[in-house]
């Protein structure tokens, strides 16, 4: 029997949204960095062996969707608006970031996101390393996210989540007198 070699298809849903969330941790090698670059509006145009093998996804399922594909129910949007903010700004971000893998696992990384742009200085899209995070970062981080994670769930509508969840995030950066960066470089 001839089995014809059939394409996987690009992602166009996030993993969230038909895989259920596990509580299987997957890490990657404190050497390793997951590589991956995409266009102006986010779309995956490039990813590393370390990226496919930690998420569980082929190049032909990931090339071509949106990166937040592969974003973590237990993200908070703030983290996400923050980077894009910062993006728009034609600034680099370092942020830490929970993701998913297509079987549910999920994985930490502390995520290092610049502009990329052609020799007129037009921008061309991002491109990001990640790698192992500290585990005593993790910790720490995790415990922030959960609290504006539920600030975001707990409003009357999405955009007053964010809303709030952003101001708790200034609130708690300007109590420690510290920007996102020097606080994320601080844990």
């Amino acid at each position: 029997m001839t089995v014809l070699f059939q394409k996987t298809p690009t992602l166009h849903k996030k993993l969230c949204q038909h895989v259920t969330p596990t509580r299987n941790e997957r890490f990657f090698d404190k050497h390793e960095l997951i590589v991956s670059k995409t266009d102006p509006k986010g779309r995956i145009t490039y990813a590393n062996s370390v990226f496919l093998r930690v998420a569980v996804l082929s190049q032909a399922q990931i090339i071509g969707a949106a990166h937040s594909i592969i974003r973590h129910p237990d993200m908070p949007r703030a983290v996400f608006k923050k980077m894009w903010d910062r993006l728009a700004q034609g600034r680099e971000i370092f942020a830490y970031v929970k993701n998913m893998a297509s079987n549910g696992d999920f994985y930490w990384t502390i995520a290092h996101v610049t502009p990329s742009r052609d020799e007129q200085g037009i921008l061309t899209g991002f491109h990001s390393n990640r790698r192992v995070p500290a585990r005593s970062s993790v910790s720490v981080i995790a415990e922030l996210y959960d609290k504006l994670l539920k600030i975001e769930c707990g409003a009357t509508s999405r955009k007053v989540g964010l809303e709030k969840s952003e101001q708790a995030l200034r609130t708690i950066l300007q109590e420690k007198g510290m920007e996102y960066d020097k606080f994320v470089f601080s844990i």
